[in-house]
């Protein structure tokens, strides 16, 4: 399975801060907000990655990420020239993906848990269908909402509605067959003129090919794209890594125990880094 990573757009709700810099380049407490998605990934046994961003996003994220190889990933980049919808980034990685599944993940959304590593393995091993989460929210009318009958199945979805079905969102990570590629070329724009996800999730649910996972009360997750959830979720890792004295989503840390990269190389990672806080935590690892 291969990985997409969509962090595109204008940044709109975060200005003026994203004024001169995409907004997956701020802060979330102590790294980029682009480390969060791509961590996840990480964790999902995905190596290869595709990073879609603006033409001035993908220099930038160049410049932080290179070609991935000091992680043991190999990352490629893509422009979107104009944001046509979530459901644009499988056209534009057609031939990134080859014949391959894929996972896709927002380039904003933050997703903690203690067992995700293995929830996410269990759904890089997709061979058919779709796999989207379900996530319990307050005010689901904000979010992309899945209907369930009365066994629990999923019978539809339903894209920010004024009377939601259910209180469970569609968290921004997603994961589908190679079909997928087809479905987002056939779906039509949305009124707003986008290829929205929910259209591709919705393909997949009338050839009964989507499967919902539920997310618990154990799991975390963040969107951090306004001001006021750029600072809670800064403000929630923070919390967590001040406690525990463990990190969220280092990507130096998850590439070395993922097997990625051994031992000396993360080493090498923390020579770079030279003295400090981050480097000895490195070296602790070790």
């Amino acid at each position: 399975m291969k990985g997409i990573l969509l962090a595109g757009g204008t940044g709109s709700r975060l200005y003026p801060m994203t004024k001169a810099v995409n907004k997956h380049l701020l802060p979330v407490y102590d790294k980029p907000m682009i480390y969060y998605p791509l961590s996840t990934l990480m964790m999902s046994g995905i190596r290869e990655i595709l990073i879609i961003s603006t033409d001035s996003g993908v220099r930038t994220f160049k410049n932080l990420l290179g070609a991935g190889e000091e992680l043991g990933l190999s990352l490629e980049y893509a422009v979107q020239p104009k944001p046509q919808g979530i459901a644009q980034a499988f056209i534009i990685a057609e031939q990134f993906l080859g014949n391959s599944s894929v996972s896709l993940i927002l380039g904003d959304n933050i997703i903690y848990a203690n067992d995700l590593h293995d929830l996410l393995l269990n759904s890089t091993k997709l061979e058919k269908g779709a796999i989207v989460f379900g996530y319990p929210v307050k005010d689901p009318e904000r979010y992309g909402v899945i209907e369930f009958d009365s066994a629990g199945n999923p019978i539809g979805l339903r894209e920010k509605p004024k009377v939601p079905p259910s209180n469970y969102a569609v968290p921004g990570m997603y994961f589908y067959d190679n079909e997928v590629v087809n479905i987002a070329k056939k779906i039509k724009p949305s009124l707003r003129g986008e290829l929205e996800i929910t259209s591709v999730n919705q393909v997949y649910l009338e050839q009964n090919n989507l499967k919902v996972e539920k997310l618990g009360r154990g799991v975390a997750w963040l969107d951090a794209g306004t001001p006021e959830s750029l600072l809670d979720a800064s403000q929630f890792v923070a919390t967590i890594e001040e406690r525990q004295g463990l990190k969220i989503a280092c990507v130096e840390e998850i590439a070395w125990r993922m097997g990625f990269i051994d031992s000396q190389g993360l080493r090498g990672l923390a020579d770079k880094v030279g003295s400090g806080k981050f480097a000895d935590y490195l070296l602790n690892l070790i």
